[in-house]
């Protein structure tokens, strides 16, 4: 798979945005579908982009580089270039992202453990509100 153009336009900043984030803005980042995934393979030391991809289940390339350049934006994520050929990039977790880590591998343990118990609960309710066609 070529790394060449993936399609990743340069992000927009809406210059009316406040510079102070809310509670909520940081909280969709953090917990956001493919942050959690990054953010603990990162905080286990410097993580490639293709390890990333694969350790990261179902992200698209695009997705993933969208989401590397927010963590980053945000502070979460250092990228270090290394001058090599072909070019070496490596992400690591910064100290706040350090900090997050045992809160997420807490919040993953806790999806792992209750899935299925979810799962079956979605499955109940789906069966007693799901309208039956009339004849």
């Amino acid at each position: 798979m070529s790394q060449g153009n993936i399609g990743v336009s340069e992000q927009v900043i809406d210059p009316t945005e406040d510079q102070a984030c809310t509670v909520r803005q940081v909280l969709d980042r953090v917990g956001g579908k493919w942050s959690i995934g990054i953010l603990v393979a990162a905080s286990k030391g410097p993580v490639r982009f293709t390890e990333l991809e694969r350790s990261v289940e179902g992200i698209s390339r695009r997705m993933l580089t969208l989401t590397l350049r927010q963590l980053e934006r945000d502070g979460l994520l250092v990228r270090t270039v290394y001058p090599t050929v072909p070019p070496k990039v490596e992400y690591r977790a910064t100290e706040i992202a350090l900090e997050l880590y045992d809160s997420l591998v807490t919040l993953t343990t806790w999806a792992e453990r209750h899935r299925a118990t979810i799962a079956a609960a979605r499955e109940a309710y789906d069966r007693e509100h799901t309208l039956t066609p009339v004849s």
